[in-house]
């Protein structure tokens, strides 16, 4: 990509969707026909992973290219963000004349209650900061004002989320910030300021805008009309055994994280969670639909790169399971990410190969024509999006890399956070993933012979079946174990570079 054509990149990301809740890829229970068009219109990765299945480090991981035991960003909701590497968003701004812009959560630190305080330098020159839709915000929470503007309370709505309208909704605000953001840099408006002698200062530049939407987080509350596509019925039930109860039971005694004690799926209405799930994706649906329409009315579309993504998945009723913690399953770690861009991403593209939420990171940097950091933990995208060979060594759309890697150190998950942060001791674990296996251990526990497990994928997907003990299998996981320490070594972060004169 030459300087002169350097795209405006509207990145969505959604807050804690799965990987499997896409109807061209394969979901026949939910209506996605906007996110569809970008699957038609560009390329969708099948097998991308998040760095964290918990917001802040895996926000930390894709913002910088790097893992988030590099950036000490491991823990949810820490007080500040410790600029430990410079955001993407900085590089762009910095190296390309981008004008970057935020709508929604950024969640580099903070959490429920309390307002985030903004990096030193995030580059966002407009920046509407809402963490989620409730009232739980003395100051600074630009939707709440949002909606008094228009007349609205922010507590009275929430008093029954079901019957907040669609265009009151949070997910339909950022949509609306996103909207106002790129007319600001629409070409024809620009050129009318420009002949009016009132040029603005973004006008001309390219544009990053970060829609961070909160849907389809939990407390799954889409707006009743959504919910009302739905019936029980017809929903999927979740990957479940009986067997399920025994092994996550015994991973909780053991002491490992997680916001919720497995149960019987039926205990917590687990298809009624997953029709609200699949609502409030639907909604986000439609406000793709809204900014696709902007961006071509505006004349933008054939300039700007759409990414599609979310920061990590949610449990819903899997092995018993809801909400998030320190377990790697497919549906807490895999996650969607499609790119879109006329005539330069190719369109139509499926790809399978093993990717990471790291890559999105120097994929838009050399898009930009801008040099990616030397300790950048992701790679370039770029041949698999254009298939161009020579843009290095593989432009195969099926292989990108042999594993894929996530972590989870000390993160607080639980609802709420423990009572007392200096005390929690937390858990600790990491997940390596090829094509076939997963290995995933939890360090520090389970006495002499380790806690962890080992699924084969190629014969069970459903990751039901332990082999951690299995003497059949006790080759691949030492290769697998090997393979693991030799990434979270090589994952170090070494510290400044130093020169020494002898």
């Amino acid at each position: 990509m030459s300087t002169a054509t350097r795209p405006n990149i509207l990145w969505i990301c959604t807050d804690q969707q799965r990987w499997d809740t896409i109807g061209a890829l394969g979901n026949p229970h939910v209506r996605t026909p906007n996110i569809d068009r970008l699957v038609r219109e560009g390329t969708a990765f099948t097998h991308a992973y998040c760095q964290s299945p918990i917001c802040t480090p895996s926000r930390a991981s894709f913002l910088t290219g790097r893992y988030p035991s590099t950036l000490h960003a491991s823990t949810n909701g820490n007080d500040y963000w410790d600029e430990a590497a410079p955001l993407i968003t900085q590089l762009l701004r910095d190296g390309a004349g981008y004008d970057c812009g935020l709508a929604g959560k950024l969640h580099l630190s903070a959490a429920a209650g309390r307002t985030e305080r903004r990096p030193r330098d995030d580059a966002y020159r407009v920046f509407h900061w809402s963490h989620d839709p409730r009232d739980l915000w003395p100051e600074g929470h630009d939707y709440k004002d949002w909606l008094a503007a228009k007349g609205h309370d922010l507590k009275a709505l929430r008093k029954d989320p079901a019957t907040i309208p669609p265009e009151l909704h949070q997910t339909t605000w950022c949509t609306d910030m996103a909207i106002s953001f790129l007319e600001e840099h629409a070409p024809e408006q620009g050129a009318e300021r420009e002949r009016a002698g009132q040029p603005t200062p973004q006008w001309g530049s390219p544009w990053l805008f970060s829609l961070n939407c909160f849907d389809p987080h939990p407390a799954f509350d889409p707006p009743q009309p959504y919910l009302d596509h739905f019936h029980l019925a017809s929903m999927p039930h979740p990957l479940f055994r009986e067997s399920d109860l025994a092994a996550q039971h015994a991973l909780a005694d053991a002491g490992v994280d997680f916001q919720t004690r497995a149960q019987q799926p039926d205990a917590f209405d687990a298809l009624g969670k997953k029709a609200a799930y699949y609502a409030m994706i639907e909604l986000v649906d439609d406000n793709v639909g809204r900014l696709l329409d902007a961006l071509e009315r505006t004349g933008q579309r054939d300039n700007t790169l759409i990414v599609f993504t979310s920061d990590h998945g949610e449990s819903l009723g899997d092995h018993g399971l809801l909400l998030k913690g320190c377990r790697f399953y497919e549906g807490l770690v895999r996650v969607p990410l499609l790119f879109s861009l006329p005539g330069v991403v190719k369109q139509g593209v499926v790809s399978d190969a093993l990717v990471e939420l790291t890559d999105i990171f120097p994929t838009l940097l050399t898009l930009a024509g801008l040099p990616v950091p030397a300790r950048t933990a992701g790679r370039s995208l770029l041949p698999i999006l254009t298939g161009d060979a020579s843009a290095a060594s593989n432009a195969n759309p099926g292989e990108h890399r042999d594993a894929v890697r996530s972590e989870y150190y000390r993160t607080l998950s639980q609802v709420g956070g423990p009572p007392d942060r200096a005390k929690f001791a937390g858990t600790y674990a990491t997940m390596l993933r090829t094509r076939r296996h997963k290995l995933v251990v939890y360090h520090g526990l389970g006495g002499q012979g380790g806690l962890g497990e080992l699924f084969d994928l190629e014969t069970d997907p459903g990751e039901f079946t332990n082999l951690w003990h299995s003497p059949e299998h006790m080759d691949v996981k030492c290769d697998l174990l090997r393979r693991s320490f030799d990434a979270l070594a090589l994952a170090v972060d070494y510290g400044p570079d130093q020169t020494a004169s002898f």
